[in-house]
């Protein structure tokens, strides 16, 4: 069994419309947008990351807006919702909020013990906020919503399998232990993690496998301390059956990814070397950011990408 694994690193979803998505996540959600680059292998498309101040591990969204993407439809072998962790309380205020700016999919419930707000972005994807007492994280309050309701980074990540078995054994494998079981979802736990370090599996045999689109999630990444452990996870992944790619710089961190057995492409990340790595705290996500193959293209891309702010 790995002890690397901390938790989430990010996760990173599709849209369709890239000043419709940073504004619903800058505005809407109250979260700092801490980098304006683009996709590696679609230059012409953004890579825009939202999170708390710095952009810490288990706090970030990430999403590539491809222009007039068609959407996703929704199924198994894929990330149904993403959960974030808001205080005690603060459900209230954030169904007003939703409710006020003509968020769709609203739906107040309970889980595993928990006071939980399901919504849609706007693209249709899977949201909900979950109250969590004493998240000691620190949010980001400078988007326009005050310390007792902000967003403190993910609670977990729920995914749809036709099969769930084989997926809970690799997270067993991950580090995460078995936790409750209710209503047919299943909830891993990772001991001693980094705050986003809950996985529910909904076991759904029935239903269809997922088409991506605008509104998917792409991919589901976990946090490693640095290169040294993230090695030891990749050889322990091979050495155990598992196709993991080479090491990947992705200038903000250094990316494996492998296909699980349930369809969800699962990546492990670094928490080296953070998005300060190219621009200071106070103003992380102002400037476009290109990586070093893409540079000879910024007149080129600054003239063709969407300007985020209208």
């Amino acid at each position: 069994m790995l002890d690397q694994i901390k938790g989430l690193h990010h996760v990173t979803s599709m849209a369709e419309d890239a000043r419709t998505n940073n504004q619903f996540f800058t505005h809407a959600l109250g979260l700092r947008r801490v980098k304006k680059t683009v996709n590696f292998d679609a230059p012409d498309v953004y890579h825009l990351y939202y999170g708390d101040e710095t952009g810490a591990p288990g706090s970030v969204m990430t999403y590539f807006p491809f222009p007039k993407m068609a959407q996703g439809r929704p199924g198994t072998g894929e990330v149904g919702t993403t959960v974030f962790s808001v205080p005690q309380g603060s459900l209230g205020f954030w169904n007003d909020r939703f409710a006020a700016l003509n968020v769709s999919g609203l739906k107040a419930e309970e889980s595993f013990g928990e006071k939980r707000l399901n919504f849609s972005g706007p693209d249709g994807d899977g949201f909900a906020l979950v109250e969590v007492k004493d998240d000691a994280r620190q949010p980001w309050t400078h988007g326009g919503i005050s310390e007792d309701h902000a967003i403190r980074g993910f609670h977990s990540v729920a995914m749809r399998l036709r099969d769930e078995g084989a997926t809970a054994e690799l997270l067993k494998f991950m580090g995460y232990e078995l936790g409750e079981q209710r209503d047919g979802v299943k909830r891993l736990i990772k001991p001693e993690g980094n705050g986003a370090h809950l996985i529910d599996l909904e076991t759904m045999p029935n239903i269809a496998r997922a088409l991506p689109g605008a509104g998917s999630v792409h991919h589901v990444a976990f946090a490693v301390e640095n290169r040294e452990k993230q090695l030891e996870v990749r050889k322990a992944l091979m050495d155990t059956g598992y196709q993991v790619t080479p090491v990947i710089d992705r200038d903000y961190f250094w990316a494996i990814y492998f296909r699980t057995p349930g369809g969800v492409l699962f990546e492990v990340a670094t928490n080296e070397p953070g998005f300060d790595h190219d621009e200071d705290t106070a103003h992380l996500g102002e400037a476009l950011k290109l990586p070093q193959q893409h540079a000879h293209l910024r007149a080129l891309l600054e003239q063709h990408l969407q300007p985020l702010e209208a």
